[in-house]
């Protein structure tokens, strides 16, 4: 159990009737401790939809420290310079990011923007709604921090400190539940000052109310905490379990060529690939590489034999080595190519 200090309770405890006071604490905590990411000193609405849109399931850290929010301002800076990049040069440059139905929507939302907008980023929340590969949280987020519109932004880590402030035991991963933590979160949001107010909560969420560690003795609004045992909330359905498989694919060439299959899926559509095959029809041949590597709940065993007259099926390509390097290709193809042929 973790100890919390509570100031003593007033006649109505809840953190929507003391918000006032809770919104001037933790956005004084915020000015003086947070973290100052390149997105938050800007209030340009592109550089802040990407910066959203990269960190969808993707760590701070790998967003930043391994440069791909530079790079990827550096090659396309504005809403025109997306739209008129080829979807290929948009999916290589988002490569080792994963997850890339995310760059293709926000490649479509920049042909959007500057087709129905005229360049200009829309203000109006249903507007930006109601742009391709924009959900409810994104919407929020861009609102406040580009606009600072007076609404509610609720990803993970501030579901999390709204789940505790409320000491909701209900599952927050439920429609039901997800309409109370983002209810809660509308009515905490100030009228004005709602840019410092949502990324105070997400900053709190990253780092004194952590998923699995918490620091109530130096979090700002543990006065209006009702958690008595923040580390059971939130309440989610049980992570799947992990699903070990293999995969089978080949290394073809001929000459200074590589045969590559087209990825037609939706998870990496676009992307160009080293061919799968049976692993009974690869029985005898020699494995060049094994390289593995986690998708979601599942973890990897690639194994990668050398076909030496391989024929080109459905979707599968000769190239040369150069244009393999202009190629977007998902990380665990790019890094086995690199091992074998120092793409």
């Amino acid at each position: 159990m973790v100890q919390q200090l509570k100031a003593p309770k007033c006649e109505d405890p809840l953190p929507l009737n003391q918000s006032e006071r809770l919104n001037r604490t933790l956005i004084s905590w915020f000015e003086e401790f947070g973290k100052d990411y390149p997105w938050r000193t800007t209030n340009d609405p592109y550089e802040i939809l990407v910066s959203e849109v990269m960190l969808q399931q993707t760590q701070v850290s790998t967003v930043l420290d391994r440069g791909y929010y530079r790079r990827w301002l550096e090659r396309f800076p504005d809403f025109e310079a997306l739209s008129n990049a080829a979807e290929e040069e948009v999916l290589r440059a988002w490569e080792g990011l994963g997850y890339y139905s995310r760059a293709r929507n926000l490649h479509k939302l920049a042909i959007t923007v500057m087709k129905d907008f005229g360049g200009v980023f829309p203000s109006n929340l249903s507007q930006i709604e109601a742009l391709p590969g924009i959900g409810k949280y994104t919407a929020g987020a861009v609102a406040s921090f580009a606009f600072n519109a007076a609404v509610p932004a609720v990803d993970a880590n501030i579901a999390r400190v709204i789940a505790r402030l409320f000491e909701f035991k209900e599952r927050i991963d439920t429609s039901v539940g997800q309409k109370q933590i983002w209810k809660w979160a509308d009515g905490l949001v100030p009228e004005s000052g709602a840019r410092s107010w949502n990324s105070a909560l997400m900053e709190l969420g990253q780092t004194l109310c952590k998923a699995k560690s918490v620091q109530c003795q130096e979090c700002p609004a543990v006065s209006w905490c009702l958690s008595e045992n923040p580390l059971e909330l939130p309440v989610k359905k049980s992570r799947p379990e992990i699903t070990n498989i293999k995969e089978h694919v080949v290394f073809a060439s001929q000459g200074n060529k590589v045969l590559l299959e087209r990825e037609m899926g939706r998870r990496r559509k676009g992307m160009w690939r080293l061919p799968e095959r049976s692993a009974e029809s690869l029985r005898g041949l020699r494995i060049l590489a094994v390289q593995k590597y986690g998708i979601t709940r599942y973890r990897v065993t690639m194994n990668v034999y050398e076909a030496k007259k391989e024929k080109a099926l459905k979707n599968e390509q000769w190239f040369s080595i150069g244009e393999v390097e202009h190629l977007p290709m998902p990380s665990p193809y790019r890094r086995v190519l690199q091992k074998i042929i120092k793409v």
